[in-house]
């Protein structure tokens, strides 16, 4: 007979500790297979401390192939899923297409950036959810500390100085305290800059600091901030972004050249091309985390709408903490499903919330426990290292040290602005470019893929020129650009969208978004719906210019922000 073939698409905190389980489980009964871009498990709730310097990014990055012993890891993209033909097809790291079969299918893809319809804020701002974002940030902050210092115009150095961080969640509300730690010891350390602090400003249309915790907790991470120096502005948010600054709701202009987008996530777009019921953009699972109607498929994390069974009638909260148990009460069902053990619903009541403010400042609540100050900070990190499945010496090691040393303010240049786009659906990579012999390095193209990708990018002359840029000249261009202080370079238009259609979304949406590059001229660059399915289709025509963005206006949030990260 036969071995059973699983197969779980996505590692993050549900998929890795299904993973985990099921292999545990099986002893090597059934053959599991994780189908994931990355070939590590990202430790989210410290990506901010990697922005700040803090911790090196190989810390938050735990193997696969080390952490999930006798589970087969297959490194590309979902594509699509055919439910009937019991068949996941996903494009590798070259753009080689494959195809896993499988007898039980976990979908655990996790989630991606949330975006708003504001004017400027796609072309300006940048998300915080994977990596590459948090090396960016990291890059970016030092650089922008950097040109202020050598600027002679007083108002283009508070510019540079000035850092806008919108969404006052998990993730915000650590962005913006880490944040304003790093670039007060850099300002502090630079002849120009003594005396002066960096001005950092959170923003929420939410009445106050983490509105899904309890107020005491709200409250300790409110006073931490205004304590450190950041401008906490509760009641406001971003009307309209622009390459000098954010235009605010309340009618106020900050001049920035920083807009960080923390206002939540949303589940990643496979999820609709399912062909399942969904709840606020989550596959409808049972209290077993089962698809109905499809007793071989199981969703968990922020892919499945999982029944809340202390709130009935509602989900649980796209946090790691139901996550990380979805993950392991789904694989303990799989396990049931093939006749090993008994069925086990989801149940889990939150043993408290931990959030880092930097240094010695926390907030906390173990056990219902509401802590600040040291003893927070101290629950804070054991909680960390306690939930980190790997890592843990190096990450302790780098808090020590950090303790101790100054931080490293350097630019490693690793990751551009175009390179982490807000309208992504894949954040855990960073974009590349169709580069010499025909490949786009970290996309998935094929040769058939990455030539249309060329042609879009403008760079299909490759090596010998052509009609658009090679990788280098982009890279060169930006660099110039950089050194000239205009990345990202200034949006004065609005590209026309043009619908896409296809079999991973099966529905009508942006396939393309432009921006523009350093030093002139629009760039289509294809999102990753675009790079799995071929050329968008029809030209849509030129794009159309708009004189002025009209305002919106407060954009209030159709659910709570919840980044996975407590």
């Amino acid at each position: 007979m036969s071995r059973p073939r699983i197969v779980i698409v996505g590692a993050g905190f549900a998929g890795f500790h299904a993973a985990r389980t099921l292999s545990r489980m099986s002893r090597n009964r059934a053959d599991i297979t994780v189908l994931n871009p990355t070939d590590y498990f990202l430790y989210v709730p410290l990506l901010p401390q990697v922005a700040a310097g803090v911790l090196e990014p190989r810390r938050v990055a735990v193997s696969l192939s080390a952490g999930l012993p006798g589970v087969r890891l297959v490194l590309g993209e979902a594509g699509r899923v055919d439910l009937d033909a019991r068949t996941v097809h996903f494009t590798g790291p070259e753009g080689d297409p494959g195809t896993l079969g499988y007898d039980r299918l976990v979908l655990a893809v996790g989630s991606v950036n949330k975006l708003l319809p504001v004017p400027g804020v796609a072309e300006h701002a940048h998300g915080f959810r994977g990596l590459p974002e948090a090396l960016y940030l990291r890059d970016h902050v030092t650089r922008q500390m950097e040109l202020a210092a050598a600027e002679d115009d007083p108002a283009l150095r508070a510019a540079r100085r000035t850092f806008v961080v919108v969404g006052a969640g998990y993730t915000g509300t650590e962005v913006a305290a880490h944040g304003k730690m790093y670039t007060d010891a850099q300002a502090h350390e630079r002849p120009p800059d003594r005396g002066t602090r960096p001005r950092w400003l959170l923003l929420d249309i939410a009445e106050r600091v983490l509105p899904e915790l309890d107020e005491r907790l709200s409250r300790t991470a409110d006073r931490a901030l205004r304590d450190r120096g950041v401008e906490v502005r509760m009641g406001t948010s971003v009307q309209e972004a622009t390459h000098e600054g954010v235009l605010l709701t309340d009618g106020g202009f900050v001049p920035t050249r920083t807009l960080v987008w923390c206002v939540g996530v949303r589940p990643d777009p496979l999820v609709e091309s399912i062909g399942q019921d969904l709840e606020r953009g989550r596959i409808v699972v049972d209290p077993y985390l089962q698809v109905p109607g499809r007793p071989e498929v199981f969703a968990c994390g922020d892919a499945a709408a999982v029944p809340d069974a202390h709130h009935p009638g509602s989900v649980t909260p796209m946090t790691a903490q139901h996550a990380w148990r979805h993950g392991r009460i789904a694989a303990i069902n799989v396990a049931a499903s093939l006749g090993a053990c008994a069925r086990r619903p989801y149940r889990h009541r939150d043993l408290g919330f931990v959030v880092d403010l930097g240094g010695a400042r926390a907030a906390a609540d173990p056990l219902g426990l509401p802590l600040s100050g040291l003893p927070a900070a101290v629950v804070t990190r054991g909680y960390h290292l306690a939930a980190m499945p790997g890592n843990r010496v190096r990450v302790a090691a780098d808090w020590l040290l950090g303790g101790v040393l100054p931080r490293q303010a350097v630019q490693l240049g690793l990751v551009r602005s175009w390179s982490v786009p807000l309208d992504t659906a894949s954040p855990e990579l960073a974009r590349v470019g169709g580069g010499p012999g025909g490949r786009g390095a970290g996309t998935g193209e094929d040769s058939k893929d990455s030539r249309h990708s060329r042609d879009s990018e403008g760079g299909k002359g490759g090596e010998d020129g052509g009609d658009g840029e090679s990788v280098t000249e982009i890279i060169d261009n930006t660099e110039k650009a950089q050194l000239a202080g205009a990345e990202p370079a200034p949006h004065t238009t609005a590209p026309a969208r043009a619908p896409e259609t296809g079999p991973r979304s099966g529905r009508t949406g942006p396939g393309t978004r432009t921006k523009r590059p350093p030093e002139g001229g629009r760039e289509p660059v294809p999102n990753r719906s675009a790079r799995r399915h071929g050329p968008r289709g029809p030209d849509p025509g030129p794009a159309v210019h708009h004189e002025h963005h009209p305002a919106p206006g407060p954009v209030k949030r159709a659910d709570i922000p919840a980044e996975g990260d407590s």
